[in-house]
């Protein structure tokens, strides 16, 4: 860069990030280097003045005054901050290898959610069919990823999530040892093999959220030292800038947790920092989220010193596994907006959906991410070969059906939003679409039917069935931000790096904190059970090196 070359840390210290614009606000996605204190003064633009709050883009990466008064002083060897799915297995492992561990919860339990966890059980598989799928996962994230983190989730998943298995049966909970079973696609790469460890926990209302409950429990009796209701809310460096601890709020005052051999973050995303995700992504502005409380704290604590948020666009999770089967959420049924009007070429899978919903007229009470499934009484003939894990029944669809009486089994009915009727127009009416606009959609989808050659959106022919036969069906759905799963730079043993991309001693980053395991625009469901196997896989592999350090 010649002459302008001022790196991060030289512009923030002089304040220069007025001049920037919004070049500078898209460099500062990176957020290395020393943060800015509140107030420092700022170059004005155009020879106007501008107040240093203002000029700031990303005010969360503005660093509080360091914590100085503590009523206690622990010291262990490792500091974990998160109970959650990679959090409860960093701990543990970390203890069970011969570390003193604290693990620092804001909240007054573990806390985590999803179904499936999956890893790859390397003793049954080729490794040319390990380093297929590996290749495969760089490909369907835009080929973003760090290909070391990904090599460290496929060699060590196997292990860590069969012993997760273990431990939730351990504690009694329900788990189910899937292997390929929702991964089938996936297992013969030109003859290489490949075979799958997979955690299901269920059936529902009994999810992750549950399993991490009681995971916890196991944590709690094992001798790690856990503090729930405890804030972890700032990092503590010495003067070389290493990380040596955490300052966390207790009912008595700031505790510091002293760690020898490091700290691992792993406090989840950001979701809920409406200044974060309007800076990251702005386009979930709309969308309703599963999970609360997710307000990016390991990524702050991270930058304040010297870390850096992945300078790329950030990968968003949206899915509803809940109103209808899931096994049959990418069928290529007609899918309909909340006013009716078909919007895309149905091939496209769920996760993706999102981009098409996300604002204008297709908001319902102000929230994005509705849309119907449709299709008629021929589905189990007409819809036979298509791929599908398993197609439900009408008997079995009507578990997931909220107005027909009887016990529901396996599903959380709140959520469950799957609907039959005799007419088109009671049908628009259960799922809140106007009659009228979802009649015609329906005509018109049937013509493009019947010539076989869909001039509207281009869907092949396999998939173009016709919906003239009642009782007709629709599954209402409702994508919500389920995770975001961009974080702090780490390198490939998920240290937190700083702008040179030099490590910052005794900083550690596990689960959807760390980042360079994912770089499309929307998480890819392409390995169901990966974001939580590699939550998994990725606080063990720390639990267990720190341990052993």
């Amino acid at each position: 860069m010649g002459e302008n070359n001022i790196s991060r840390r030289s512009l923030m210290k002089m304040g220069g990030l007025a001049a920037l614009g919004l070049s500078g606000a898209a460099a500062l996605a990176a957020c290395g280097g020393q943060p800015q204190s509140a107030g420092t003064p700022t170059a004005s633009t155009g020879g106007s003045a501008m107040s240093a709050e203002a000029s700031i883009p990303t005010p969360w990466l503005v660093a509080p005054e360091p914590i100085a008064d503590f009523v206690d002083t622990k010291e262990f060897d490792v500091v974990v901050v998160g109970a959650g799915a990679a959090g409860l297995p960093a701990a543990l492992t970390a203890f069970e290898e011969g570390a003193t561990v604290a693990l620092l919860q804001k909240e007054n339990q573990a806390v985590s959610q999803g179904s499936a966890g999956l890893g790859i059980d390397l003793a049954t598989s080729d490794p040319a069919g390990v380093e297929a799928v590996v290749s495969l996962l760089e490909q369907v994230n835009q080929y973003r990823p760090r290909r070391d983190l990904l090599e460290l989730w496929a060699q060590n998943s196997g292990e860590a999530v069969q012993w997760v298995i273990d431990k939730v049966t351990e504690a009694g909970g329900k788990v189910i040892s899937q292997g390929n079973a929702q991964v089938m696609k996936y297992t013969d790469f030109d003859g290489a093999k490949v075979n799958y460890i997979s955690a299901f926990f269920g059936p529902k209302p009994y999810t992750n959220t549950e399993a991490m409950l009681d995971l916890a429990k196991v944590v709690e009796a094992s001798g790690v030292e856990v503090f729930y209701s405890t804030p972890a809310e700032q990092l503590i460096t010495d003067e070389s800038g290493a990380v040596t601890g955490v300052a966390a709020k207790t009912s008595e005052g700031y505790v510091q947790f002293m760690a020898k051999k490091g700290v691992i973050l792993a406090t989840g995303d950001y979701q809920n920092d409406e200044e974060m995700c309007e800076f990251y992504l702005p386009d979930i502005k709309n969308f309703a989220r599963k999970q609360m409380n997710k307000t990016g704290d390991g990524h702050k604590m991270g930058c304040w010193v010297g870390g850096r948020i992945e300078p790329v666009g950030h990968t968003k999770m949206l899915h509803d596994f809940d109103a209808g089967p899931a096994t049959m959420c990418d069928l290529p049924f007609l899918a309909v907006d909340v006013n009716g009007n078909r919007f895309c070429c149905e091939t496209a899978p769920m996760d993706v959906l999102n981009n098409f919903l996300k604002d204008g007229d297709k908001l319902k009470n102000g929230e994005a991410g509705w849309y119907s499934q449709v299709f008629d009484a021929n589905y189990e003939t007409a819809c036979a070969d298509w791929p599908c894990p398993k197609m439900y029944t009408p008997e079995e669809l009507e578990n997931f059906m909220p107005d027909v009486e009887g016990e529901k089994m396996g599903v959380v009915e709140g959520f469950i939003r799957t609907f039959r009727a005799d007419t088109l127009e009671e049908l628009a009416e259960k799922i809140g679409a106007d009659p009228v606009t979802f009649k015609a959609t329906v005509e018109r989808y049937n013509e493009v039917v019947a010539t076989g050659h869909d001039d509207d959106f281009g869907k092949p022919a396999q998939f173009l069935k016709p919906i003239d036969t009642p009782p007709f069906y629709a599954m209402n759905r409702w994508l919500r931000v389920s995770a975001i799963t961009s974080g702090l730079v780490v390198d490939g043993n998920l240290q937190v790096v700083d702008e040179n991309n030099d490590p910052i001693p005794g900083l550690y980053a596990a689960g959807n904190v760390s980042g360079g395991f994912y770089g499309g625009i929307d998480y890819p469901m392409t390995l169901a059970g990966l974001s939580l196997g590699r939550c998994y896989t990725q606080g063990r592999y720390l639990g267990r090196m720190l341990a052993n350090k």
